[in-house]
């Protein structure tokens, strides 16, 4: 049977994984002048082992780590492709559609 909430949990912690990615890229590229981000951005990815905490009682955690990865992988993949037009070569492209793959068939209960 498929279970949303491990991938409820993996995505929420993806988004965090984008959001303060995104901050970061924009404060190296001097879109954000004041080092405020830094710290802000350690604060916001500090909640991260709470929710990984509760997403144990969902799911194992190798299952929940990898999960979250390779959600993570996908979302910041999208912001840097959409949003800051950055470039994707066709191996890399293949080893996203392969990721993509493994996250359905981790989602999966035996």
């Amino acid at each position: 049977m498929f279970s949303f909430i491990p991938i409820a949990f993996a995505s929420f912690m993806a988004f965090i994984d984008a959001i303060v990615f995104s901050w970061l890229k924009k404060y190296n590229l001097g879109e954000y002048t004041s080092a405020w981000i830094i710290p802000l951005g350690m604060l916001v990815y500090s909640a991260q082992p709470l929710i990984f905490l509760k997403s144990l009682e969902y799911e194992t955690m190798t299952i929940m780590n990898i999960l979250w990865d390779m959600i993570s992988d996908f979302s910041v993949t999208a912001i840097g492709l959409f949003y800051f037009r950055e470039k994707l070569t066709r191996l890399k492209l293949t080893g996203l559609v392969f990721a993509f793959i493994a996250i359905v068939l981790l989602s999966y209960e035996e």
